[in-house]
């Protein structure tokens, strides 16, 4: 499906209930733009449960992840991000950091993050799987659907075409 987040603005914003996510994500990965369903994670400065999720195969799924908005710690790196691709996964947001973002912006997936950080992430097995989760004014829920260009972040609760 080819979209631009501006074009689906226009096209339901008067119709639908749209959510436009603040401007405070950094673009990471070769695919500017990606779309799909949401799961969603909450977790802190632990990254054990995004690998469970991320080795799931998915069909057509955005994994959102909230890690709280840390700057201290990476959730994603060179072989999460590979994991997803392997699994089916379109894309990852992350309201958190990323690590080896120079691989991680050749490969073929899309990564929305606050920054990237060296440091990567203790393993405790902590956090919550198909949570709400909110943040960049937007609430995020399992199943709705997520559409991120180089222009910004949309979610609706309905799929659109």
């Amino acid at each position: 499906m080819t979209f631009a987040t501006a074009k689906l603005c226009d096209t339901y914003s008067a119709k639908a209930h749209l959510q436009i996510a603040e401007p405070i994500f950094k673009l990471f990965g070769a695919a500017l733009a990606f779309s799909g369903q949401i799961t969603t994670l909450k977790v802190f400065e632990d990254n054990a449960l995004v690998r469970t999720a991320l080795s799931t195969k998915v069909n057509h799924r955005i994994l959102v992840i909230d890690g709280g908005g840390s700057h201290r710690c990476a959730l994603i790196d060179e072989e999460l991000a590979q994991l997803a691709l392997e699994n089916g996964w379109q894309g990852i947001v992350v309201y958190g950091c990323i690590r080896d973002s120079a691989i991680i912006n050749a490969m073929t997936i899309g990564i929305r993050a606050l920054h990237a950080h060296p440091l990567k992430s203790p393993n405790k097995g902590l956090g919550n799987l198909d949570t709400v989760v909110t943040f960049a004014g937007v609430q995020f829920k399992n199943d709705y659907f997520l559409y991120a260009d180089s222009d910004g972040i949309i979610v609706s609760e309905t799929e659109l075409s």
